[in-house]
């Protein structure tokens, strides 16, 4: 909003060109983002508790997460309101890739919230039907995927694969490049989901991995840094950073209410949305086998469900503890706030290794 109603006025007042760079707007996103969160975060918690949106624990987990039962749930709506309040006075929505982004953060936490709805108001713990639930996922992530390979920032890579310590991309695609993309949002979406199971895990773990591709957007939206640094140049993406800014604004702030002892969790809404957001960035990025370095945490979280299950039913005996991962370390003795804490750990390490490999070569 400010962009558009305030840009245009730069011809009169020279100081406005400030709104033209991606740098001014994503700093202030963040900021708007996370006062947003600190002012009404109390407020929308308390509502939420009085429309009875209260988490339901497992018997079968730890037991120390008795305690939570009762805590209010769908605090995803906390993020996402205040990532799109920010957005909207900030962002520059002339940009499609913006305003594809926007729309499928919208329609997967639109998901996550009749999965939150389910749960808490009709008592029904399964919550949206897995089927059913994959198949919105593949709708919204087909959508996205097919738009970028129809309507491409950059022609020439649009549906090339680049992997991480080799400049050059490494295989093109082609059409099969959708179903990739598909897969890699979906995979995203899940892991995030997953994972979000501690106190502060989950929000932690997405800061660090959004804090690091709003780095990656800013140099491969930049036709000069991304040249300097051998990086596919894909003009829209720099003002995805805004976005990510909003969202790492928005995250730090939720961080405060979600840190141990939580008062409110993000539920469905917030982690289908985060995940998804992280996995269409990637994508829109070229960043995608890159993605599964930054977000290894959250990929161990995924392949400790999968190997439980498949190995449970092939040979009826259990690899660990509990799953996802997070649990099997709880039961081994960790306490909540260390396993969150080292996870987040190799969540940093993660993300310093990953923007390592902008310029190894």
């Amino acid at each position: 909003m400010f962009y558009h109603l305030i840009y245009p006025l730069h011809e009169y007042f020279s100081f406005l060109r400030l709104f033209k760079y991606i740098s001014f707007r994503s700093l202030f996103a963040a900021m708007t983002a996370l006062v947003f969160v600190l002012v009404f975060g109390n407020l929308m918690i308390r509502w939420l508790r009085s429309l009875k949106f209260k988490e339901e624990i497992r018997e079968l987990g730890p037991q120390s997460h008795k305690a939570k039962a009762g805590t209010p749930t769908m605090g995803g709506l906390i993020i996402l309101s205040a990532v799109t309040f920010s957005i909207v006075l900030w962002g520059n929505f002339t940009t499609p890739y913006l305003l594809l982004l926007v729309i499928a953060t919208v329609l997967f936490g639109a998901l996550g919230f009749a999965d939150d709805y389910i749960k808490s108001i009709r008592k029904k713990k399964s919550g949206v039907p897995a089927k059913v639930k994959f198949l919105c996922q593949t709708g919204v992530a087909f959508g996205v995927a097919l738009l970028l390979y129809l309507f491409p920032s950059n022609p020439e890579q649009a549906t090339t694969l680049f992997v991480p310590f080799i400049n050059n991309a490494v295989l093109n695609l082609g059409w099969v490049w959708v179903v990739f993309a598909m897969l890699v949002i979906i995979g995203s979406s899940n892991a995030v989901n997953l994972t979000d199971g501690l106190d502060g895990l989950a929000i932690g773990l997405t800061l660090i991995v959004v804090m690091t591709l709003g780095i990656i957007t800013y140099l491969t939206g930049n036709i000069k840094l991304a040249a300097y640094l051998r990086i596919p140049y894909i003009a829209q993406a720099a003002e995805l950073t805004v976005f990510l800014a909003a969202l790492a604004g928005a995250s730090l702030g939720f961080l405060w209410f979600n840190s141990n002892p939580a008062s409110v969790f993000m539920g469905d809404t917030g982690s289908l949305a985060l995940g998804g957001i992280l996995g269409i960035v990637a994508v829109m990025t070229k960043k995608e086998i890159l993605l599964v370095v930054l977000g290894g945490v959250f990929v161990a979280e995924t392949l400790s469900v999968m190997i439980q299950v498949g190995y449970y039913k092939w040979r009826k005996k259990r690899i660990f503890k509990m799953a996802p991962l997070h649990h099997h370390f709880e039961l081994k003795g960790w306490p909540e706030q260390k396993v969150v804490a080292r996870f987040c750990i190799i969540g940093i390490i993660l993300a310093i290794i990953c923007l390592a490999t902008l310029k190894i070569l």
